[in-house]
């Protein structure tokens, strides 16, 4: 990791911890939230909270590097984002809904990325006082900790956690493992394969880039591997920047999965 990223990395940090603090004035552990609830298009929430750290992140990270292109979840699309030779893939909020209800398992989503991949990431998770950061090159990080995927040999009884239907068509298929409560957050989700919480993290069609770019790095960093089931790893700042049923999983593992999820789609 060059000397700038790392100085840039911690800025980043720093923002994410501002945003943090802005949405948990929002925040209820255990019951639902003070924030204006808005609906959008598709049926999915947004709060007054996601709008507030998208305000102030697009404001306090642009400043960082003013020729970075942008992309929210939360923003109007600009397509001049893919003129850009830099660009921030941010979710103000990953996990809007358990946001919502009080469940703290959500998670401020940032990552820079270059010709298509992450170079610098950060989840930061206030509520739990959890925070990931990652560069490429660099390592992985959780509260300033190193962390690495785990070392399990197999999948046989590995601790997976994604959508219940793909889980369901795994364990019919065969796979004897320990299926584990989803987590609201994908990008969370993700992270946990990095620090080896769990041995395998899935996500289902329609992952955007916001959902996955910081955590990408993070799995990456720590010895996994994030890929969809013809074994790619996603290219972002695409025109549309969503993606197929993706797999995490420390790579040793990481093929048996895909292989494992290929064969729900039969």
């Amino acid at each position: 990791m060059q000397s700038g990223d790392d100085d840039l990395l911690t800025l980043m940090e720093s923002a994410a911890f501002e945003a943090g603090a802005i949405a948990l004035a929002f925040f209820n552990e255990g019951a639902a939230t003070n924030a204006r609830i808005d609906w959008k298009a598709g049926g999915s929430p947004v709060s007054e909270a996601d709008y507030s750290v998208d305000v102030f992140l697009r404001e306090r990270l642009g400043a960082l590097q003013p020729d970075a292109g942008w992309l929210s979840e939360e923003t109007t699309d600009d397509s001049d984002r893919m003129s850009r030779e830099r660009l921030f893939i941010v979710d103000p909020i990953d996990g809007t809904r358990a946001f919502i209800k009080g469940d703290p398992r959500w998670a401020i989503s940032i990552a820079l990325v270059m010709q298509g991949r992450p170079r610098l990431a950060v989840l930061h998770l206030p509520a739990l006082n959890e925070t990931f950061t990652a560069s490429a090159g660099g390592g992985a990080r959780l509260n300033g900790t190193p962390i690495s995927a785990s070392a399990r040999s197999g999948l046989e009884g590995a601790a997976i956690s994604g959508p219940p239907k793909i889980l369901e068509d795994m364990a019919r298929r065969g796979l004897a493992f320990a299926p584990q409560p989803r987590v609201p957050s994908l990008a969370y989700r993700l992270a946990l394969v990095a620090c080896g919480r769990i041995e395998a993290g899935i996500a289902s069609t329609n992952a955007w880039d916001w959902d996955i770019a910081a955590a990408d790095l993070i799995v990456a960093e720590a010895g996994g591997c994030l890929t969809d089931l013809a074994d790619c790893k996603p290219a972002y700042n695409a025109s549309l920047p969503r993606h197929g049923v993706l797999g995490a999983a420390p790579v040793h593992l990481h093929g048996a999965l895909i292989k494992a999820l290929r064969e729900t789609q039969i």
